[in-house]
């Protein structure tokens, strides 16, 4: 069986330079430690894929359209289908001084960024300095060896896995309900903190809509705990009495699959029981 486009799988890969082995991406923690790339902060799993969809170079793209799960292949990429062949248009010498403050601190192989664009440092000298804006593996052959872990079904799965492309979450803080056509999904205060949130709200919902048959409105929950201690109540307390105590605060999101407009509110367990009690 062969994956149609769109289809969303698990894969785990190494990526290499052909002619020299170096490895310069990896889903695998192993072959992290094997190379320089290796960060202890960082939580090493199979990457989501949208097969065709340009999520990755278009060599590996093309060949995972005629995988397996559990199929485990070595694909070679040739720069057409990698980072391009080098333009030497896009290697430019410039005053060194126009690096600024830190200009005389730089070295060769500096990534450094100029005028919006990222760029290398390849050469300095007589006050100068080279700076080559070709992707650092413009021109080479990559090989990646690849593993199809698994394909994602359910929209259980969908939903979890899209959200962890999006938001730096675990598979145990990935709270979401499915309720009939309605996505509610609930984030903890220290993703509800994150810079572009907002940005990031709006992508996890198109990826939704497009990848989840069915849905048409998502409701994102952003819950704040109360960072009072508990009190010591006494014994003839009632149970609403000790509701009152540890305090949550929640901010309802909706986003539907028609329109932009938001509706947020933000209320406390305590204060939605004083407007029932009315």
């Amino acid at each position: 069986m062969t994956f149609d486009k769109g289809s969303l799988i698990l894969l785990d890969y190494t990526a290499r330079i052909k002619d020299n082995g170096e490895i310069f991406e990896t889903t695998i923690e192993d072959d992290a430690k094997k190379s320089n790339l290796y960060d202890p902060t960082r939580k090493y799993e199979p990457r989501l894929i949208s097969v065709g969809e340009g999520w990755v170079l278009k060599g590996l793209d093309e060949a995972l359209t005629s995988t397996d799960v559990g199929q485990k292949l070595s694909i070679e990429i040739s720069p057409d289908k990698g980072f391009g062949e080098r333009d030497t248009s896009k290697v430019r010498m410039i005053p060194q001084r126009k690096l600024g403050e830190k200009a005389n601190e730089i070295k060769v192989g500096d990534v450094v960024e100029l005028d919006d664009r990222t760029g290398i440092i390849r050469y300095i000298g007589s006050g100068r300095v080279q700076i080559d804006y070709n992707h650092r593996l413009a021109s080479r052959v990559l090989v990646y060896d690849v593993n199809v872990v698994k394909k994602v079904d359910t929209n259980d799965d969908k939903i979890k896995y899209l959200l962890k492309r999006r938001l730096p979450i675990d598979d145990e803080k990935a709270k979401f309900e499915f309720k009939d056509d309605t996505v509610v999904i609930e984030l903890s205060e220290d993703i509800s903190l994150l810079d572009g949130l907002q940005i990031i709200k709006k992508a996890v919902s198109s990826d939704i809509f497009k990848f989840v048959d069915g849905v048409s409105k998502i409701t994102f929950q952003e819950v704040y705990l109360s960072q009072k201690p508990k009190e010591t109540l006494p014994p003839a307390s009632t149970a609403n009495e000790t509701a009152t105590a540890n305090e949550t605060a929640t901010t309802n999101e909706t986003v539907t699959s028609d329109t932009s407009r938001y509706d947020t509110s933000l209320r406390s367990q305590s204060a939605s029981k004083s407007e029932n009690q009315k």
